[in-house]
């Protein structure tokens, strides 16, 4: 007779998912009618039974003010996201949000006339739209994104020379090659990747540590007037992403060591028909 060990059969993890998504649903249902005592109660009930938070209920509580804004979203909500609208992401960023940063980007560094670029580190690549606005004034590009299903489809774009699946400062940080050395770029771009952040120090000292002397670092944020901020310098916004206020990503910078070359106000996508207010900025290693 031997002993076994327990296993959670398929009825339970059935079970398990039809009760986070019930609460989750509650959650909703309660916020949009303005019960925001009983929507944290049903978010904290799916939060216990998804500890990974792969609905972002963490990002959800802190829109309703129930919790203080974390310092980013969970990967497991991140890659979810995208992995269950990776065939449609594009068409909806696009033709429907109207977002068009990499192309913004590409006229920015036409201004300046900096360039051309031997390396590029394009993080939160998604399909390639950076990369393939960016072909012409770079050599090599790597792309990194969070969701294996995105990095599939800018595979099939053909329009990287690596690709890799990763969260950002996780690879700023920890990349290696084969050979154990750990390369450096004298681009890194991060055209929507600070509305997942919330907290932008880790990403920057990553970047800074990343960068070919006199590097370029680019990056698009969304923002809040300073009287919904109230002098945070973070918050997730209405629509649940991070918006940072102007003030502490010029600080932030600073302290990270570069210098702004441009820090552009623009619309970066539209949002039930509005502009949503960001910056777009590169900036230089000192």
């Amino acid at each position: 007779m031997t002993d076994k060990e327990p296993q959670s059969s398929g009825r339970d993890n059935d079970a398990i998912e039809d009760a986070l998504a019930e609460a989750y649903n509650r959650g909703l249902d309660l916020q949009k009618a303005g019960d925001m005592k009983g929507a944290e109660a049903a978010f904290r009930e799916a939060l216990a039974l998804d500890p990974e938070d792969t609905g972002g209920v963490s990002i959800r509580l802190a829109a309703i003010g129930a919790d203080p804004a974390p310092k980013k979203m969970p990967d497991a909500y991140v890659a979810t996201l995208f992995d269950q609208h990776a065939d449609v992401f594009e068409d909806i960023l696009v033709d429907e949000l109207g977002y068009c940063v990499p192309l913004l980007l590409r006229d920015m560094i036409q201004r300046l006339e900096i360039g051309p670029f031997s390396r590029l580190l394009d993080l939160g690549c998604g399909t390639g739209l950076t990369g393939l606005a960016l072909a012409d004034c770079t050599e090599h590009r790597t792309g990194v994104d969070l969701s294996e299903r995105i990095v599939e489809l800018a595979y099939d774009r053909k329009v990287y020379d690596d690709l890799y699946v990763g969260e950002a400062v996780d690879f700023l940080k920890e990349f290696e090659e084969d050979d154990g050395s750990r390369p450096r770029w004298d681009l890194i771009a991060a055209t929507d990747v600070f509305p997942y952040l919330g907290a932008v120090e880790a990403f920057l000292e990553g970047a800074a540590d990343r960068l070919a002397p006199n590097g370029c670092l680019a990056f698009s944020t969304e923002t809040l007037p300073d009287d919904v901020l109230g002098g945070r310098r973070y918050m997730v916004g209405p629509k649940n992403r991070f918006a940072q206020g102007e003030g502490y990503i010029r600080s932030a910078l600073d302290a990270a060591g570069f210098d702004i070359l441009a820090m552009d106000p623009i619309t970066v996508r539209l949002e039930e028909g509005e502009p949503v207010p960001g910056h777009l900025v590169l900036a230089r290693l000192r």
